[in-house]
């Protein structure tokens, strides 16, 4: 079957987020541990399954997302690489209802190219520093919030943009900080300069050390920051060596992710699962 490698979150190869995309015959998943060494092999922050449902139903494709070592309940590039796939190859069309771990997750491509997922808004909950978070981190937040069950992120408020792309975290100490991952952010130094807010997102707990796009966390950045600048439209910057832009519209429970992307490898799997 087809295996694709396709970069999220960017109009250029090479840059954004590199996602696994496979597109499964119709019947049922494979085991889990197939799956695992699928995503393990390809060795991408996530590799995504996506399965064709029967007609009629509550979505039209079931879809699954594994880091190197573990599944995940929500992921946002991986989800835009599949749509992008889809769409591409003429297995879709329109706006698109995904199955998954966070419910019915709706993508929509557009005459530009872009695609926009509708994702369930991350809860905002303040939290206390765990112990080591600082030193882990090599900063001092200003705040710190947890998003939720499904998100699994801390999110971590710095003074400035500098201080973002300065971080160096001791990994191993930043594992154990958090459910899944830690997410630091700050507001762009320049207002002029295309985007809002910038953000790196760090994830060795499920075998990640920096993500390139995150754009799961950003359905936390939005209403973070939605609050502080008074306005639901924002452009984030994931200040990663890859770097990407995420469009970022606040409605309420849902938050509109708004990206491009571009297939950089089209394989085949020769091993069957």
């Amino acid at each position: 079957m087809k295996i694709r490698i396709v970069d999220a979150f960017t109009d250029r190869p090479f840059a954004g987020n590199p996602a696994g995309v496979v597109i499964l015959e119709p019947g049922a998943f494979p085991e889990d541990d197939r799956l695992q060494l699928v995503a393990s092999e390809v060795n991408l922050s996530e590799t995504a399954f996506a399965l064709p449902l029967p007609p009629g139903g509550d979505a039209d494709w079931a879809l699954r997302w594994f880091t190197p070592a573990t599944e995940v309940d929500l992921c946002g590039h991986a989800t835009l690489a599949t749509a992008h796939v889809l769409h591409t190859t003429g297995a879709a069309s329109g706006t698109v209802r995904h199955a998954t771990r966070s419910g019915v997750l709706r993508t929509t491509a557009h005459d530009d190219g872009t695609l926009t997922l509708d994702f369930p808004t991350a809860p905002l909950i303040p939290v206390s520093a765990p112990p080591g978070l600082a030193d882990a981190l090599g900063a001092t937040p200003l705040s710190l919030h947890d998003t939720g069950e499904h998100v699994g992120d801390l999110l971590v408020e710095l003074p400035d943009e500098a201080a973002v792309r300065a971080l160096r975290p001791d990994f191993t100490a930043l594992a154990g900080c958090s459910r899944r991952g830690v997410i630091a952010t700050a507001p762009a130094a320049d207002p002029t300069s295309g985007y809002d807010f910038v953000s790196r997102g760090f994830f060795p707990a499920v075998g990640i050390d920096e993500d390139p796009v995150t754009g799961s966390a950003h359905t936390a950045l939005a209403p973070f920051w939605a609050a502080r600048f008074g306005r639901h439209d924002l452009v984030g910057l994931q200040a990663s060596a890859r770097s990407g832009l995420v469009r970022a519209s606040l409605r309420g429970a849902r938050t509109l992710l708004t990206g491009s992307a571009v297939t950089v490898i089209d394989g085949e799997l020769l091993t069957g699962l």
